[in-house]
């Protein structure tokens, strides 16, 4: 392993709030092996920033990670060549043209029978009945899955997540994720005859990539697709709520959906990390990587880097946010932000906010994560429907 500092954390306390630990990581030992997670973890944001583009030193590909055992090895597992030939199949089916013109008017039906159905609630968990239903539709849509029910979406996410994040081995969430696996197989075999226009699997298949390629792909947009922009469409909404000064900019004009979104995703990161395995041994601020050494790029503390952001902890949605890397910052850039960013600032917010103007917090809000972080649940009491 890396001659890295060695930091301990208690497991369950850092998936309750990591932020405070990263801080002390970002201020005690940028770079630290963590024994719990059996990786080093590098915490400040220009090292990340420098390092997660050297890929030939932090590869991406990992045989035996989770994500490649539980999932099959998709593009972001590859680096180089490979990488990209498998983003470009991808790319018609996420490009900003195709989210603009293709996926939007359906994102807006789906989230207006959504938010017709919480018209006779006077209260409701925003994650279950409008937040996961939303994402859902939206990804049935882009993967061309078109069988798969919204319940059905989010669990299979879900469950793949937490199998990815499995550092400690429960052969409880193990056995989920893979069942959550079989059935994503089960619904691609059931649409490969017929995949729905511009879909990822009409696009990858058009593109001639191998099957077991399109499998591991479409695994891998699920992965991402439900829970991020389910948790940042509920953490967003409730981060609004509980600081209604912020709310009240947008609504006077003088900020906007766009960076209310891109605060929280600073803010919250619902991407904490990236794996990397060290391919080639090298010295990285003085610290000695050996080939083999796992290595968390952790994007969470990244935008929470005191020499970019002030009082990180504070949700501001006038500050400058262009420093943070909710997405990534390299090869492996979020291929679906543009669809998430259209969902989140053009669809789903001002439309819940639109229906519901005197929409008003429920209640607590717990937050979980530290891997991939969001809200558990999100209580609010409803205005009559517009």
């Amino acid at each position: 392993m890396s001659d890295a500092p060695v930091t301990h954390i208690d497991p369950v306390a850092f998936a309750a709030d990591p932020y405070p630990v990263l801080a002390q990581m970002r201020r005690d030992a940028p770079i630290t092996y963590v024994p719990e997670l059996d990786a080093t973890l590098i915490t400040r944001r220009d090292v990340i920033h420098r390092e997660e583009k050297r890929t030939e030193v932090f590869s991406s590909l990992q045989p035996q990670g989770l994500m490649t055992r539980l999932m099959g090895e998709n593009m972001m597992r590859k680096d180089g060549d490979a990488h990209m030939i498998e983003r470009r199949a991808l790319f018609p089916a996420l490009s900003p043209r195709t989210v603009a013109e293709h996926w939007k008017p359906m994102f807006h039906t789906a989230s207006t029978s959504i938010l017709k159905g919480l018209n006779s609630l006077e209260e409701c968990d925003l994650v279950a009945d409008f937040a996961m239903p939303v994402s859902a539709a939206a990804l049935i849509a882009i993967t061309g899955l078109s069988d798969m029910s919204f319940a059905e979406m989010d669990r299979v996410s879900q469950h793949m997540i937490d199998g990815c994040a499995n550092y400690a081995g429960d052969a409880a969430v193990e056995a989920r994720c893979h069942t959550a696996t079989a059935l994503i197989d089960a619904h691609i075999d059931a649409m490969w005859d017929r995949p729905p226009p511009r879909s990822a699997l009409a696009v990858m298949k058009d593109a001639g990539l191998p099957k077991d390629s399109i499998r591991a792909n479409i695994k891998l947009v699920i992965s991402g697709g439900q829970n991020e922009p389910r948790d940042a469409i509920a953490g967003t909404v409730h981060a609004l709520l509980t600081h209604p000064d912020q709310l009240a900019l947008i609504r006077a004009g003088s900020a906007d959906w766009g960076e209310a979104f891109a605060e929280y995703v600073r803010w919250q990161s619902p991407i904490g990390m990236s794996p990397r395995i060290v391919a080639q041994g090298d010295t990285v601020e003085d610290v000695t990587f050996e080939p083999g050494d796992r290595v968390f790029l952790m994007f969470s503390s990244a935008s929470h880097d005191e020499d970019y952001f002030t009082a990180p902890q504070t949700f501001d949605i006038t500050r400058d946010t262009g420093p943070s890397i909710p997405f990534g910052a390299g090869p492996h850039f979020c291929a679906g932000a543009a669809a998430s960013r259209c969902l989140i600032t053009e669809i789903a917010l001002p439309m819940l906010f639109g229906a519901f103007p005197d929409i008003a917090a429920g209640g607590p809000a717990p937050f979980s994560g530290w891997a991939f972080r969001g809200p558990t649940r999100v209580p609010v009491r409803l205005s009559p429907f517009q």
